[in-house]
């Protein structure tokens, strides 16, 4: 989608739509574009302009959560809804998983801050959620990361080791062959299905894309893990997982968890950062 600024009146209401039309189409989950209540617009470099843009943050009681709320369980859908979420000091970016019943599953604020642009006004997450959602079609364990996450391998794994199936990724940002291969990458080596939605030309390119995760069949012929990849101009698309295969997939094959070796990784979890990776502003 493209949104309306940060007119969260109307960004609203053309989420609505669009969710209303997912519906129509069959979808058991529809996910937003990253931070859409205020259609991810960014913050200004001056206290002031910075101040006035926190301060469109909004709370899981607020109308535009309630709204989406109601509207899950009217279509009984489960919606992803993305927005600039209050909090104590500054607003996380985050998403709120709500489930076909109307309530919120999980809600996730991303870790992976961009703290060399706009999200230094924001306030880090600091975990990985999983949850599972009851659908028409069954249940399934779904994560969630947001954007930069995703360029973290870090991210998509410890959603696998805590039981994902799927990972839902809101987005915001110019996808291009690198950045889709690295997420398709994501959804390989975990043997998760993986989904993005991404904004439209012309805030961004859209190319919002889906993946399965299962790189090889059952008799060990390479395969496309691609499911779904739109263009640059608004749309609703389907990504389909077929959640038998996957499982069967990940009960065989010899990634995800199969064979990691986590005690030499111990490095991973040092707060020591070293040149060439020293950064004015990082944030552990």
């Amino acid at each position: 989608m493209t949104a309306c600024g940060g007119d969260q009146d109307a960004n609203r209401a053309k989420g609505e739509v669009f969710c209303r039309r997912a519906s129509e189409m069959g979808a058991d989950i529809s996910l937003l574009p990253e931070m859409w209540n205020i259609g991810c617009t960014p913050c200004p470099p001056d206290a002031k302009g910075r101040k006035k843009w926190q301060a469109q943050a909004i709370g899981q009681r607020d109308g535009f959560v309630t709204h989406f709320k109601g509207l899950a369980r009217e279509l009984r859908m489960a919606i992803a809804l993305t927005y600039l979420e209050r909090w104590d000091g500054a607003p996380r970016n985050s998403v709120s998983l709500i489930d076909q019943h109307g309530n919120i599953a999980i809600t996730y604020a991303k870790v992976h801050t961009c703290d060399f642009a706009m999200e230094a006004a924001c306030t880090p997450g600091d975990d990985f959620h999983v949850c599972v959602l009851d659908t028409d079609k069954g249940n399934v364990r779904i994560g969630a990361m947001i954007c930069y996450d995703r360029e973290f391998p870090e991210s998509a794994r410890i959603l696998m080791l805590r039981g994902a199936e799927i990972i839902l990724t809101p987005n915001a940002c110019e996808l291009d062959d690198g950045r889709i291969g690295q997420f398709g990458a994501r959804a390989f080596e975990n043997m998760v299905g993986v989904a993005m939605t991404n904004y439209a030309a012309p805030r961004f390119n859209g190319r919002s894309v889906a993946f399965d995760g299962m790189a090889y069949d059952a008799d060990g012929r390479a395969r496309d893990t691609l499911i779904v990849e739109a263009g640059k101009r608004e749309g609703v698309h389907i990504a389909e997982f077929d959640l038998d295969r996957l499982r069967a997939y990940r009960k065989r094959e010899v990634w995800g968890n199969a064979f990691r070796k986590p005690g030499a990784y111990g490095l991973l979890t040092s707060l020591d950062v070293e040149t060439p990776f020293i950064r004015k502003g990082a944030r552990r």
